[in-house]
């Protein structure tokens, strides 16, 4: 099956071009995001850059200091809110990068920014609040989306905020770029053990379907080798075989300049080799984002 996405109607520098300012607003921004299929508010609840990952192909700028080191719920409300409204109204139609009278809906309030979402204290709080201002202006459409590393997919406060989002057209994507920890290690380099995120993203998708978000790139001018790939396909019919719902996977590779020079993009002929394998491997939807 060829499930390809269809970029022809999103501007190539709009998806580029995350920028997570707008109208010098702290938390909210607009962006056109190719997973998503159009126009995504993203919510930064890590304005302070911190992250328990930390990727080699992050393109989260951490030399220059941030702009506000904390969350202040009300102005992410009401962010939220003035950011709706000045879409609603044709705001954005003054904008280049949103030009086209087909971006006028929000796909998503999508939990994204310079850092994991889960590890902010109170979570659910800002779930709730997405969850009231999709209500309040009627974007019955709209999805709540978690773009998540899955560290933090087991905490209490977490799991309340997921039930929040499953009352109200919420979606996981829960990040997966190997199939070992040693692949996990070079390409994550983080702290928390590869076995918790495989388990934390059976939890979670025993609850609910979710998506897994991975990323294939070349390091130091290799595409991941073909053993990692097997082991990564494994990994999905685990969590299959123990119950986990995957309602799709999305195999995206680099968009923008990384913080390592090895790490580079991969061309969209090697991610298409790759998004068959994972097609044949495991039968699952791979949708490919080059």
């Amino acid at each position: 099956m060829d499930e390809k996405l269809n970029n022809d109607n999103l501007h190539s520098a709009a998806v580029r071009d995350h920028r997570r300012n707008y109208f010098n607003f702290l938390y909210v921004y607009p962006v056109i995001s190719r997973r998503s299929r159009g126009l995504s508010v993203g919510i930064n609840l890590n304005p302070d850059k911190i992250c328990n990952f930390d990727c080699i192909y992050c393109e989260v700028d951490r030399i220059n200091p941030p702009r506000v080191r904390h969350l202040d719920a009300e102005v992410v409300r009401t962010e939220l809110e003035e950011m709706v409204r000045f879409i609603k109204n044709g705001g954005l139609s003054s904008d280049s990068r949103f030009a086209g009278s087909d971006r006028w809906e929000i796909k998503d309030f999508a939990f994204s920014g310079d850092g994991e979402p889960t590890m902010v204290p109170d979570f659910s709080r800002y779930v709730q609040i997405a969850a009231d201002v999709r209500k309040k202006e009627n974007l019955t459409t709209t999805k709540i989306v978690l773009i998540t590393n899955a560290a933090g997919l087991d905490k209490a406060d977490v799991r309340r905020g997921l039930k929040i989002m499953d009352e109200n057209n919420g979606e996981i994507w829960a990040k997966l770029d190997a199939g070992t920890e040693q692949y996990y290690k070079l390409v994550n380099r983080s702290n928390i053990q590869f076995s918790r995120i495989l388990d934390n993203i059976l939890l979670t998708a025993r609850e609910r379907p979710i998506v897994i978000q991975s990323l294939f790139l070349k390091v130091h001018g290799q595409i991941m080798p073909q053993n990692e790939l097997e082991e990564y396909c494994r990994r999905l019919n685990e969590i299959v075989s123990a119950g986990g719902k995957i309602k799709e996977v999305h195999a995206y590779t680099v968009a923008r300049p990384t913080p390592e020079p090895y790490a580079t993009k991969l061309n969209p002929d090697e991610l298409r080799e790759i998004a068959d394998k994972i097609r044949n491997h495991t039968g699952l939807t791979v949708y490919e984002f080059p």
